[in-house]
């Protein structure tokens, strides 16, 4: 292995590039396990999925599956799902299943019956007498695995030395925090197993950079030109104006005007279109109602901003009135935050002030040119009135996904194939607006140990720094 010279974050402002190796290579992807997945924080579901004592989920990664239960109301633990015999899953999960959840009082090896409690003591095993007294409490406990939670979402890492998952989140968390995930729930959540390698998955909603190429007809309703900027491990982008006389703080998010001289026009049929088109998320319904009424309620020539503050105050009582409570997020929080964050490794999310449109995309076993991705919406609702719903199986189709996500779809396999091509010549990312994307493998490579990314440099014959890596 080649000395690792990596750029600094503060060069990514620059041309850069980096070798493809991470999507193809097969040896690339089993080094994964060991060199990423056992080391880095990953979101590994929601608080809510377990909110009794005994109700647990699994999540796999690879190779590894991970147990994860409620073992006190203020109490979470995570253990590696096998037993501590013969290595026999505790909790079958099936390849058909996109993880298992249910409820126990204790958990039970289907191979030869020895009982682990939730605390992961073992139990009860059968003839122990046999081991002449080699069984002690530490070689027969459940293995564990540092759990912690964030915004509503279970965060799981194999490391035992990792540092603390706030640590690792920053500045990420301090910057989201207002936005308060942990009081929205679930409105759907999708998976499908998809041909492509996971971060050319998890890389397609990292910018919106491809909106006017993959969703033209985004581009009718609102400016798509876009920032994109590194905070450590983990990156954000927005919309700005090309005219800065135009740019606004909401500007930078999904609720904002839309183009065209009348804001209130404007306003309404950017939500709608994004609500009817990207599978009832990135908005809420009572957004887009309150955005309808805009034309009734405020004069003609009303600018931009004034719009834009009626419109969230209108929504903002709506939804009062039927339980739901905005948090308190100041215009220069709702800037900050941007339009949509790259979590390091695996995580996006597009956030608005009630809601969260949010994809995984994760290693489907060691086939670098396949993953498992996953999309999901959540959103706060009235007290009583979450649904719950259970991860389902979508095939990539309009139907299932929404037109937007059938278009990101369309992507995602071709830029694998792509990939392959011997005439692909190399990365050559925007520096301004695919800023998350280099940010990416920048921490990528740290972790790995290989695949840097260079600052661009002419080369002869138009090839980039370096080319194709396999």
């Amino acid at each position: 292995m080649t000395e690792l010279r990596n750029v600094s974050v503060e060069e990514l402002s620059e041309p850069v590039t980096f070798p493809v190796e991470a999507y193809l290579s097969a040896d690339y992807a089993r080094a994964e396990a060991d060199r990423l997945w056992a080391r880095v924080w990953q979101h590994a579901g929601r608080v809510e999925e377990i909110p009794e004592v005994g109700d647990y989920l699994t999540y796999n990664i690879g190779r590894d599956s991970i147990l994860i239960v409620r073992t006190a109301p203020d109490r979470i633990k995570a253990y590696h799902n096998v037993c501590s015999h013969r290595g026999r899953q505790l909790i079958d999960t099936p390849p058909d299943s996109n993880g298992v959840a249910g409820h126990r009082k204790l958990f039970l090896c289907g191979f030869h019956a020895w009982r682990y409690d939730l605390d992961g003591n073992c139990t009860f095993k059968l003839d122990e007498q046999d081991w002449k007294g080699m069984l002690s409490d530490e070689r027969t406990h459940l293995a564990e695995v540092q759990v912690d939670t964030w915004g509503g979402w279970l965060f799981i890492n194999m490391d035992p030395q990792a540092m603390p998952l706030r640590e690792f989140l920053e500045p990420a968390a301090g910057i989201l925090d207002p936005f308060q995930f942990e009081k929205m729930r679930y409105k759907w959540r999708q998976w499908v197993i998809f041909d492509c390698n996971w971060k050319t998955a998890i890389e397609a909603f990292m910018e919106p950079y491809h909106v006017e190429g993959t969703h033209p007809q985004l581009v009718a309703y609102g400016n798509t030109y876009a920032w994109s900027k590194a905070y450590g491990r983990h990156g954000v982008s927005g919309f700005q104006e090309r005219d800065a006389k135009l740019q606004m703080d909401q500007a930078n998010t999904i609720t904002r005007a839309g183009k065209g001289g009348d804001p209130r026009v404007s306003t309404y049929q950017l939500q709608n279109e994004i609500y009817t088109t990207v599978n009832q998320a990135s908005t809420t319904e009572t957004l887009v109602n309150a955005a309808r009424r805009l034309v009734d309620e405020l004069p003609e020539g009303t600018p931009a901003p004034e719009v834009i503050r009626h419109w969230l105050a209108r929504a903002r009582a709506d939804d009062a009135a039927r339980g739901v409570i905005w948090p308190d997020i100041t215009p220069e929080q709702m800037a900050k935050a941007g339009l949509a964050w790259a979590v390091f490794p695996n995580m996006s999310i597009l956030q608005g002030i009630t809601f969260a449109l949010c994809y995984r995309a994760r290693p489907y076993g060691d086939d670098p040119n396949r993953c498992i991705f996953e999309s999901y919406a959540i959103e706060r609702f009235p007290p009583q009135a979450e649904p719950k719903p259970q991860w389902v199986y979508a095939e990539p189709s309009a139907g299932k996904w929404g037109k937007v996500l059938a278009q990101d779809f369309s992507n995602m396999a071709a830029v694998q194939r792509g990939m392959h091509s011997r005439g692909f010549r190399g990365t050559l990312p925007n520096a301004h607006q695919e800023r998350k994307v280099t940010n990416f493998h920048r921490n990528l490579a740290e972790y790995m140990g290989r695949g840097a990314v260079r600052l661009l440099t002419p080369a002869a014959g138009g090839t980039n720094t370096f080319g194709k890596q396999r």
